[in-house]
């Protein structure tokens, strides 16, 4: 009974995910059309008429909500009544989300027979729905983590009786209780793997229920060799080995489940630490090591690095430069591309260096470089020289990973048949060989996980090797078995199942390894869009991702994130418009504003399905835009700023501008991050819009600012723009020149408009 209502909540999770959003937005909407022009729901507004039919809308959407709500909370009443520590929780959050759902039924009765004139009640009661059933969600997660626990429990009390058993028919009997339960365990992780948003989790997850499977069968037969054979001391490690892998695959079920848990109730700021922090944890890559360094690194083509800063480029390349030792130790890497590796991080550290002193002397001299960006771009550039040197090394490490796997499938052959003729000088000889074939794979597997670019792949290659390094010794020891015991038919099988796993697993790298290089090769160059484009022209990269649209389940899903942008949008054309007759109509920092907000403007007609934006690409394009736009108005209002007496709205300017550089890395980091498939697009689509999110804010508080300390002291905003963007000399470098036009390197990103040339400034 349980299950099957735990089946049916989980389906109408999938559906609530969607419906609520949907009903809710077209309920604000509505209220919108009754309401006014006024974008903050939160006020009073007056009234405005409504039409007969936007009336009947507000009606059925609010009868709508209310019934789904009833059938959402007779589902949760129900799993509560089986689970009675959940019961008073659960009770209590089915009775809010109800009452929640009465409310909206009635609020949309009120509006319609008359105009409502206060919309705040009507997104008070649709934030109290949603805060119950995330509760009532939660609730019902916690029955569905227990259900798992307790069915990974009886797997790992059955292990311990299979352990223990003595004869065949106890062995039996016992095998039969396990495999039963091991159905309903594959059953539930699977549905946990499916419901994990986290890549690595759900890859960890993957990895965990693939080794429980295959383990099983090579479980039987050791098992049985075993107990025909008690004093081979052969047969009983290739059992204990077997049991030890499938009590670790359940550990990591376990810890994959329990971690799931404990973030959902971790503090938003710890979480983002602990993920900051992972690219240095014990199994962080070369990938992941690089990317971090990158990333600072490029901050300071925006800000000074100070002391603290200066401290992380270092341990950043540290960290770096240790784990190329994987590359460069390896036996099987040639000479000349260590000696390419080892003077590629000696180049990088020299221009870290010239990096660093750079910046110490413009602290120490407060005064501004040219050089600092020319600084920053020659240590990318080293950075990107030795990725791809490493790639190189790895991949041709992996063109001998045919002809090995060729020789280790024949040293089976001859192992079984040595093993069948007692000949066990010569079976010692060929296990060595073999174990040589093993250290060779597993030195690629290693430097694939290095190189490899998503988490999936990094823990897919992660596993396989720990389970090659454990299995493909067992081969060995399944011979020696064999040759105690020739005649032995238990033994001979035990032999070919362990073969099979071989062979399953010397697949599976083919296949990673083939999937990785594929990946590694097909990444886009990464195009950094210096300016924006003149009309008429495009940006563009030379490998473009596909593109695609978002379906309306993606659209419900990205709704309400969708709508907190347009307010943040309207919010921005409000703050511009109240200053638009005070100041010079030509002034940069209103005019790069007006610009953000119409970008900000056609993001949000994407999430809707709306709008000139089309697929995802143009999505991305358009927010490259966004982030480079923001970056130029940080630099009109850094000059602006001089012109701010010292003072509590100076620090206050400064403050909020001081985290513009910051925000505009975030984005462009998430837009240039790789993706691969439609759920990890739609996973960077909906960081996108949240970054792009975080930037309108801390901008708008910044414009803010900066126009009351421009009325406070009679500032003039006049020659800002040329200030900014004429370099020594009064003459125009190139790439001003490219400033004017429509914002966007496709037809979507046009929306934008953009309020002419610097070059007219």
């Amino acid at each position: 009974m349980i299950s099957q209502e735990l089946d049916y909540y989980r389906d109408l999770q999938h559906r609530c995910d969607i419906g609520y959003n949907k009903q809710i937005s077209t309920l604000v909407s509505h209220h919108s059309l009754c309401g006014s022009g006024v974008s903050f729901p939160s006020e009073s507004v007056t009234s405005l008429p409504c039409s007969e039919r936007s009336f009947r809308a507000v009606l059925r959407v609010g009868q709508a909500v209310n019934l789904a709500v009833e059938r959402f909370v007779t589902v949760g009443e129900t799993i509560a009544d089986d689970n009675t520590e959940i019961k008073r929780d659960m009770y209590e959050a089915c009775k809010e989300a109800r009452e929640a759902g009465g409310s909206i039924e009635r609020l949309c009765q009120l509006a319609s027979s008359e105009p409502l004139g206060d919309r705040g009640a009507v997104v008070s009661a649709a934030r109290n729905l949603l805060s119950a059933v995330t509760r009532v969600l939660l609730l019902a997660d916690i029955v569905v983590v227990k259900q798992l626990l307790l069915a990974k429990d009886k797997v790992a009390r059955s292990l311990g009786r299979l352990e223990s058993v003595t004869n065949f028919t106890e062995f039996v009997k016992a095998f039969s209780v396990f495999g039963g339960e091991m159905v309903e365990l594959a059953h539930l992780t699977g549905d946990r793997q499916n419901d994990l948003k986290d890549e690595r989790r759900r890859a960890q997850m993957a990895a965990a229920r693939q080794v429980l499977e295959r383990s099983t069968m090579v479980l039987l037969t050791s098992s049985k060799a075993c107990l025909r054979h008690p004093d081979c001391m052969a047969a009983r490690e290739n059992r204990d080995t077997v049991f030890c892998q499938m009590r670790r695959a359940m550990d990591l079920i376990h810890y994959v489940v329990k971690d799931g848990v404990l973030e959902v109730a971790q503090d938003r700021m710890e979480s983002r630490l602990s993920q900051n922090d992972e690219w240095d944890g014990e199994y962080a890559t070369m990938c992941t090591a690089l990317r971090h360094f990158s990333q600072l690194v490029e901050m300071c083509s925006t800000q000074s690095p100070g002391p603290s800063p200066r401290e992380q480029l270092s341990a950043a390349l540290d960290s770096v430069v240790e784990r190329t030792q994987d590359f460069t130790d390896s036996a099987y890497t040639s000479h000349e591309h260590r000696e390419n590796i080892l003077l590629l991080c000696d180049r990088t550290k020299l221009e870290l260096i010239q990096l660093l002193r750079l910046a110490v002397n413009m602290e120490q001299y407060q005064m501004a470089s040219n050089d600092l960006e020319m600084s920053v771009q020659a240590v990318i550039n080293a950075v990107r020289d030795l990725s791809q040197q490493l790639a190189l090394t790895a991949q041709e490490q992996s063109q001998d990973l045919g002809r090995v796997t060729k020789t280790a499938l024949d040293l089976v052959s001859s192992l079984r048949n040595l093993a069948l003729a007692q000949e066990h000088e010569q079976l010692q000889e060929c296990g060595n060989k073999f174990h040589e074939c093993i250290d060779h794979i597993l030195e690629i597997c290693k430097l694939m996980r290095h190189i490899a670019l998503s988490e999936t792949l990094q823990v897919s290659v992660k596993f396989t090797e720990i389970n090659l390094r454990i299995y493909g010794p067992q081969i060995v020891t399944a011979s020696r078995a064999l040759a105690t015991h020739p005649s032995s038919k238990i033994a001979k099988e035990n032999l070919e199942v362990f073969a099979d796993m071989w062979q399953w697993l010397a697949n599976d790298v083919t296949t990673l390894t083939k999937e990785i290089l594929e990946l590694a090769q097909s990444r886009p160059d990464k195009q950094e869009y210096m300016s924006l484009p003149r009309r008429g022209k495009h940006g563009s990269t030379s490998k473009p991702l596909k593109a695609s649209r978002l379906d309306q389940e993606e659209q419900a899903k990205i709704a309400k994130s969708g709508l907190e942008m347009k307010l943040l949008t309207n919010e921005m054309d409000a703050e511009t418009d109240k200053w638009n007759h005070t100041v010079d109509e030509n002034n940069d920092i209103v005019k790069r504003t007006k610009n953000m907000s119409a970008m900000a403007f056609s993001m949000y007609q994407f999430t809707r399905g709306e709008g000139a934006l089309r697929t995802t690409q143009d999505l991305f394009t358009q927010a490259e835009y966004f982030a480079e736009e923001a970056n130029r108005l940080y630099k009109v209002v850094r000059q602006f700023s001089y012109q701010v007496p010292i003072g509590s709205q100076k620090k206050e300017l400064l403050e909020h501008l001081d985290k513009v550089p910051t925000y505009v890395q975030a984005l462009q980091f998430t837009v240039k991050d790789p993706t691969v498939g439609k759920a990890a697009t739609f996973v960077k689509v909906d960081n996108v819009i949240q970054e792009t999110k975080n930037l309108m804010n801390v901008i708008s508080k910044v414009v803010t600012t900066c126009f009351e300390c421009a009325t406070k002291y009679k500032l003039d905003f006049s020659g800002l723009a040329s200030s900014v963007n004429r370099p020594e000399g009064g003459r125009l470098s190139a790439r001003d020149g490219e400033d004017g036009g429509t914002v966007g390197g496709t037809e979507a990103g046009k929306t934008g408009t953009s309020g002419g040339t610097d070059a007219s400034m």
